[in-house]
């Protein structure tokens, strides 16, 4: 019975649902946001372009106090793109933040990244408490690339605690840039001492779901799994092999480090995790996990309709704002020092008067008596 009512459900085109879900899912489209973490001249922008085989941002040319042009970014910048291939077009935003780790002080530098990434679930939890919900803005962040310098080394304190902030907010996927700068020894050897960092320091990363049920997926899933955090080679250009193939790589004397060659680095396997394979599920898990654990704690926190406290304290004028405080107290110091002294030369002043007009009044007394001893004297006469 179990059977043919089985079989009758079969026939009435419930299996066409998955087929209606990619007309509609075709149709409207899909909303990616990528953000790029990490310190400095580690090539973020770079990887960028390289990601999408397209220049999506583009450098921010600033001076240095040398006068020699770099290529940096200074502040958190929205690019927004739209890319389609095969008649699926999807809606990107790349978030490029400033890297951070070039101030003697680097307390909290992490802190403009943690509240842009409050902000954006602040503005979709709003925009879902309007009556009209329709045209939501949403700009929360998928998928945060943190970017580790090759030392060699291990995780610097910096990254541990800026991972830790992002890690409860974003999905966090740690990658080693300019991993042609080590060998395949020192690649593997770092590697591991990054896991046991991440492992040892509870900071959660990006898990990409396994599905068990498509054997040859789970196994691909696994050896993502397996090659984090991973390492990446960021080339916009294109340069020919000894073979004659023209690739994205870098030369070098020794040879070409290609970018998509998996015998280089793991750019393939983080491309095919965040396009190809892992893209819904990376959005997923925002809705899911991050953007419900940030509702639950506001909602429980405060009242409907307040307004999210802000303790944002920018690090890049944090040095500055302490000149000047310092600075306005000195001013303060130096102006009640003038006022005190002022203040004791005008007592002093005043007692000078005081005792001058004693003096006139004695002698206005001493010359009223005067005129009365010789008013007495002109009557007796």
């Amino acid at each position: 019975m179990a059977t043919t009512a089985q079989a009758a459900i079969q026939s009435i085109g419930v299996a066409n649902l998955p087929n209606q879900r990619h007309k509609i899912v075709a149709k409207s489209g899909a909303t990616f946001t990528l953000m790029v973490a990490g310190e400095s001249g580690l090539g973020k922008t770079t990887f960028v372009n390289t990601l999408f085989s397209t220049s999506i941002k583009s450098y921010t040319d600033n001076k240095t106090r040398f006068k020699r042009p770099i290529k940096k970014t200074v502040e958190i910048d929205v690019t927004k793109a739209e890319l389609e291939e095969r008649g699926f077009r999807v809606r990107l935003n790349v978030i490029d933040t400033p890297g951070f780790g070039d101030n003697v002080n680097n307390l909290d530098s992490w802190q403009p990244i943690v509240e842009f990434l409050d902000d954006q679930h602040e503005s979709f939890m709003r925009q879902e408490q309007q009556p009209n919900r329709v045209g939501k803005i949403d700009m929360r962040v998928h998928a945060c690339i943190y970017f580790i310098r090759p030392t060699g080394h291990g995780l610097k304190p910096l990254d541990i605690e800026a991972m830790k902030k992002l890690s409860s907010r974003v999905n966090l996927i740690p990658v080693i840039a300019k991993a042609d700068t080590l060998s395949r020894k020192e690649l593997a050897i770092f590697k591991q001492r990054v896991r046991d960092t991440i492992i040892a320091q509870n900071i959660r990363i990006y898990q990409p779901s396994v599905d068990e049920e498509d054997q040859r997926a789970a196994e691909h899933a696994k050896s993502l799994i397996d090659a984090m955090p991973y390492s990446i080679i960021a080339s916009e250009k294109d340069v020919e092999t000894p073979d004659g193939r023209v690739v994205k790589g870098r030369q070098y004397l020794w040879g070409v480090a290609e970018v998509e060659n998996e015998d280089h680095c793991d750019f393939e396997k983080l491309r095919y995790l965040l396009i190809r394979t892992h893209m819904l599920d990376l959005t997923a898990s925002t809705e899911e996990l991050h953007y419900e654990s940030y509702r639950t704690q506001q909602m429980e926190t405060r009242k409907f309709g307040e307004a999210r406290p802000r303790k944002f304290d920018n690090p890049k004028f944090k040095e500055e704002e302490d000149a000047l405080r310092k600075m306005f107290t000195e001013q303060v110091k130096l102006e009640e020092q003038r006022f005190r002294q002022w203040e004791q030369n005008l007592i002093a002043e005043r007692d000078r008067l005081n005792k001058d007009l004693e003096q006139t009044h004695a002698s206005i007394r001493a010359l009223e008596q005067e005129v009365e001893q010789l008013t007495m004297k002109a009557g007796k006469r």
